[in-house]
């Protein structure tokens, strides 16, 4: 039967409600299908706004890569604000499609792609509101199946209460196998219910599923265990590694949004994977290994994008773009090809020891010379080799000196605050780091209007990284280093003017270490703040670190643990960890030996790049089957006929 669209009902309640075009879809390349000739039907989520969650690859490639299907129909549901929450709940109209304003509860599969975890509590607004129980095991039927994926799906036990499965890594693939279990489930008639096709997920053994797992605990509140239970099910679950990126050159229909949203351009993924090694770094930790594709098929995804959008930017994004082996070529041959035209190309926060002039003029060819960023992260060059940043103060001065003496005038740096066997001083040297800068700026430049912007965020370890075990820094640590800088910096009647200075209270990166390192009791508090009305915890004008600490503290009363158990504490080696079961190929005792490198007495030792010297054994490549992809493939792009 059709599912009938909810937008007559919807249309004239949107006058009331502020930016109601995000509700309304139609967008430039979006995919109508008919209900009734596909098999197997998904609505994608990513649990923000509009206007955040429009411009996200992921969700929009799986969309892409799904719709290519004729028996698969996917659609995209993104966070409601307040105002049209409160408007959907007293006229009864539950969560719905932008695509052609569907049910979510009519869907066969709702998948989520989490990027942070502050986006738990619009999860469950949306499962809410879509009228599904707020727990898996209370689901039926009829009821869409739940999956987790995305960076955040790589520890998913604080929401294991309310998915049904979670996937780990690149989707592009097993979002087609989990749709053929599906598909086949249903031209069975659906024998043994949900559980029947859960059990046939979980089997496959690349998906998830927190039900079949048992997890028990020690009495000072450690986990003991994790185990099946049910045969047939895996003791450990792999992740996802999408191989040879020019077969899968997506989005090749970018979605062009009828509101603004922070991304207006049309971006290209020119690698994957980062094998740097910043042991900060999950997202470089699990993408390995590295995957380039090649200037040619950039180049084809580069024009196909332009033609079919009408961007006038281009974003190359990786996790550090200016590494691709062949990124030099790869700008000249772009500019080359749009010299004259109104595109201009952008390269992504760069590597300070990656960057040079030669490249930034390439990308500021077409476009204006806007400001330059790089991320040094830690403010000495002690605490830059405990995280295996291996950029030097002089390194870091050299590259501005060359930036400022050919006609920048702006420079922003990233820096993290709270890292491991961090002291004050470090973060004090982040000021002199930002005058140094000005000074010579100043000096080769001969000018006066020289800028340099401090953006500093707390540190928050996380799963699958050699700072998996470390403690996080309390708040109140974090903003008296924070303030003592700042009072410092504006001080300096010389350069203080010229260093901008902005950070963020230590608050809300505690609650996301409780998220990225919390086991299934996070569950109760993460479902406490939701009641609370906790909404758009990622946007700090919505964000409430009272009551988060309050229902942290009422929901783990009778439990050995609290809020500062989940953060401020160090971890043994011996610890189960609530990840422990998810494979992200990275050897465990790899990843704690480098963690007692970074934190070695007599100093931090530092460990190349696997891409330019011989193998560190981190065990991703051959316990994920893959091995690095890199060039040079020596090819050209050519240059686009003139019309």
């Amino acid at each position: 039967m059709p599912v009938e669209s909810l937008f007559p009902r919807l249309e004239p309640l949107l006058p009331s409600v502020g930016k109601p075009i995000q509700y309304v879809g139609g967008e430039l390349n979006a995919t109508n299908k008919d209900w009734d000739a596909a098999e197997v039907r998904w609505a994608l989520m990513y649990p923000d706004a509009y206007e955040v969650g429009l411009p996200n690859q992921g969700v929009q490639i799986l969309y892409e890569v799904l719709n290519e299907r004729d028996w698969i129909l996917a659609e995209r549901t993104y966070a409601v604000f307040a105002d049209m929450e409160k408007v959907m709940r007293d006229n009864d109209i539950p969560q719905f499609t932008v695509d052609a304003h569907r049910p979510v509860r009519a869907f066969d599969l709702m998948g989520i792609s989490f990027s942070t975890e502050l986006g738990y509590t619009n999860f469950l607004t949306a499962i809410d509101l879509a009228g599904m129980p707020l727990h898996a095991v209370d689901r039926g039927d009829d009821d869409p199946i739940v999956i987790a994926g995305g960076h955040s799906a790589f520890n998913p036990e604080p929401i294991a209460d309310f998915i049904d499965a979670a996937v780990l890594g690149d989707g592009e693939e097993i979002v087609l196998a989990i749709s053929a279990v599906v598909r086949e489930w249903k031209a069975e008639g659906r024998p043994g219910g949900r559980d029947e096709v859960l059990l046939r997920l979980a089997k496959s053994g690349g998906v998830y599923v927190p039900k079949f797992y048992d997890v028990t605990y020690l009495p000072d509140g450690r986990i003991q265990r994790v185990v099946p239970n049910r045969p047939g099910v895996p003791w450990r679950i792999a992740k996802h590694t999408l191989m040879d990126l020019d077969a899968w050159p997506y989005p090749k229909n970018p979605l062009v949004p009828l509101a603004e949203t922070v991304h207006e351009r049309f971006s290209v993924e020119i690698f994957r994977g980062c094998t740097r090694g910043c042991r900060f770094c999950q997202a470089g930790m699990i993408t390995r290994p590295v995957r380039e594709r090649s200037i040619e098929g950039i180049g084809a995804m580069v024009q196909n994008g332009l033609d079919k959008t009408g961007f006038e930017e281009v974003g190359l994004l990786s996790l550090s773009s200016a590494d691709h082996t062949e990124i030099g070529e790869v700008a000249k041959q772009l500019g080359d090809r749009y010299e004259g035209s109104n595109t201009s190309l952008s390269l992504p926060s760069t590597r300070v020891d990656a960057f040079n002039i030669t490249l930034a003029n390439e990308f500021s060819r077409n476009g204006r010379r806007s400001g330059l960023t790089f991320a040094p992260e830690g403010g000495s060059d002690r605490l830059r080799k405990v995280i295996n940043k291996m950029v030097s103060e002089d390194d870091i001065i050299a590259t501005v000196a060359a930036a400022y003496s050919h006609g920048w005038r702006q420079v922003k740096l990233y820096f993290m605050c709270g890292l491991p066997t961090e002291t004050d001083d470090d973060v004090m040297q982040i000021g002199e780091l930002a005058k140094r800068i000005i000074q010579t700026g100043r000096e080769v430049s001969g000018r006066h209007d020289i800028r340099c912007t401090v953006s500093i965020g707390g540190f928050v370890p996380k799963p699958h990284t050699p700072f998996q075990w470390a403690s996080q820094l309390d708040h109140e640590t974090t903003d008296a280093r924070l303030q003592k800088l700042r009072d410092a910096v504006r001080a300096d009647k010389k350069y203080g003017k010229a260093i901008g200075f902005r950070y963020h209270d230590g608050k809300p990166g505690t609650i996301e270490g409780l998220l990225s390192r919390g086991d299934r009791r996070v569950g109760r508090v993460i479902e406490a703040v939701w009641r609370d009305g906790g909404r758009f915890d990622g946007w700090s004008e919505h964000f409430s670190y009272d009551r988060w600490a309050g229902k942290a503290e009422e929901a783990l009363a009778d439990e050995p643990v609290d809020l500062d158990w989940y953060t401020v504490r160090e971890r043994e080696y011996a610890e189960v960890l609530p990840w422990d079961h998810l494979d992200a190929g990275l050897d465990r005792d790899w990843l704690w030996e480098d963690w007692q490198d970074a934190i070695d007495p007599d100093g931090a030792l530092e460990v190349e790049d696997c891409r330019w010297t011989p193998c560190f054994d981190c065990g991703v490549c051959p316990q994920m089957d893959t091995e690095i992809q890199i060039g040079p493939t020596g090819k050209n792009l050519l240059p686009l006929t003139v019309v």
